[in-house]
């Protein structure tokens, strides 16, 4: 199941990019104040393209385009380079870059994770909903893949918001004592005695989700922060991990 885009300034523009920082001093001043349609932008930061006068502006939803130095002009897709091999998809592998420094910066004690008796050889992070049959599909993988290498660090994302009953049960995973004990019990459709008054961080990991691109669950992101949608077997996972059984 998918959740709907963000919306930008009433629907203006969806996409995420990163690209070299910008020094503030260095922006155009009309790009510090941007607006639209009378509706001041939440920018977060501004950085300089490839192209000459031609910025990437950032919002503070996560959500990024194009414009030029005075802000009367828009652009929404991905940039390429003409490289020797071909179209090299900037703006991927921009995202790539900024998904992996995101999920790298979360403590270790906000993920719920599975990594096997062996020292893993890679880890992913899977931004996972108890309520989503595909997610179930992957953690009956799990042992599988911890036996390939792979590290599993779990991220919440109730698809259906943090309204829905996969937002309250997510709560309740990592507010129980053996976070990983729940999770596995959860997917089982079994109660869980924990409550949801905790201090946790699923809101925060779900709207993390909605920043780093995460449409759907389970959403896998490899270390390169790479995105992958969907339920993905342990074998196939490995393989594009460089991993051989």
């Amino acid at each position: 199941m998918k959740v709907s885009t963000l919306s930008l300034a009433g629907g203006l523009l969806a996409a995420t990019l990163t690209l070299p920082s910008l020094v503030w001093a260095d922006v155009p001043e009309a790009l510090e104040t941007l607006e639209v349609s009378g509706h001041r932008m939440p920018v977060k930061d501004v950085r300089e393209t490839p192209m000459a006068d031609i910025y990437e502006v950032r919002l503070e939803t996560g959500e990024t385009f194009y414009t030029n130095a005075e802000g009367n002009y828009f652009l929404v897709g991905d940039l390429y380079e003409k490289a020797d091999t071909g179209l090299v998809n900037l703006t991927e592998k921009a995202r790539n870059t900024e998904r992996a420094s995101r999920v790298e910066g979360i403590p270790d004690d906000q993920r719920v994770t599975f990594r096997g008796t062996e020292t893993p050889q890679a880890k992913v992070v899977v931004f996972t909903d108890t309520t989503c049959p595909y997610c179930q599909r992957l953690h009956e993988e799990v042992p599988r893949i911890n036996e390939l290498g792979i590290e599993v660090d779990y991220l919440a994302f109730p698809r259906g918001g943090m309204d829905s009953p996969g937002a309250r049960e997510l709560q309740e995973v990592w507010c129980a004592d053996n976070s990983s004990e729940a999770l596995s019990a959860a997917f089982r459709d079994e109660s869980l005695e924990s409550d949801a008054t905790c201090d946790n961080p699923v809101e925060e990991q779900y709207h993390l989700g909605l920043e780093l691109g995460v449409q759907g669950t389970p959403a896998i992101i490899l270390p390169d922060g790479r995105l992958v949608p969907g339920y993905v077997p342990a074998e196939r996972l490995a393989a594009m991990l460089g991993l051989k059984d």
